[in-house]
């Protein structure tokens, strides 16, 4: 399945009514045609992984053929020439999530890019660096404490940016953290605790929706048990 034709399925596919639905949660584009994340990733598994077809698609202007082309990537041929190039082009948190999720969590930069990203200002690259940060903290099953411990002071630094896509970014990636284990979810707690002396509205409210959760009587239990 070449390009044009995934193109044109696309456009057959598409829902006027999804498209003024994914408006009110903020997913926009320069073109969109509504189609719903099942029907992206049945899509992806009938097309398979084919790296070349992933840069085509990610050159269009089009927000469902640009999440599709972080579902048929190949993670061990993503450069992180490549990373930088993408990442500069990300214009909502569906796309950024999408792409971070599906792709640059499985390559070797993931960690490093974290880090980076995470100071920069653009708001998407930003909720970039904090996106990989919670995609990681549920996937990367082999990961040390210490490179979670070692994003907490990232997290506290960006949480007074009250840019809403960043903010929520932050509080993913502190929560996912937390949940993570209950060393990391003592660690988290803490945080959590110092972000809300911190004087920001963003930062008020990112500490006291993560701490609703880090200390919940079903995160608690889980992590015990």
């Amino acid at each position: 399945m070449n390009c044009a034709d995934i193109l044109k399925r696309m456009k057959l596919a598409a829902n006027p009514a999804n498209v003024a639905g994914m408006a009110r949660y903020g997913i926009v584009a320069k073109k969109v045609y509504g189609m719903s994340t099942p029907a992206l990733k049945k899509l992806a598994r009938e097309i398979g992984k084919d790296h070349a077809l992933a840069q085509q698609l990610r050159t269009t202007e089009i927000l469902e053929a640009r999440v599709l082309a972080g579902l048929v990537d190949e993670p061990d041929r993503v450069s992180e020439r490549q990373m930088e190039r993408w990442v500069k082009d990300f214009d909502s948190w569906a796309v950024c999530d999408g792409t971070c999720l599906n792709l640059f969590r499985k390559t070797p930069f993931a960690h490093r890019k974290c880090r980076e990203w995470s100071s920069r200002r653009e708001e998407f690259v930003k909720r970039g660096g904090f996106t990989l940060m919670a995609c990681l903290a549920v996937h990367d099953k082999g990961a040390p404490d210490g490179t979670f411990l070692a994003f907490l002071p990232l997290i506290q630094r960006e949480a007074v940016d009250e840019r809403n896509f960043v903010k929520k970014a932050v509080n993913w990636a502190l929560r996912q953290i937390g949940k993570r284990n209950r060393r990391l979810n003592r660690a988290a707690i803490k945080t959590a605790e110092a972000i809300q002396r911190l004087d920001s509205r963003s930062a008020r409210w990112i500490a006291a929706d993560a701490l609703r959760e880090l200390r919940s009587q079903a995160v608690q239990r889980r992590l015990k048990g």
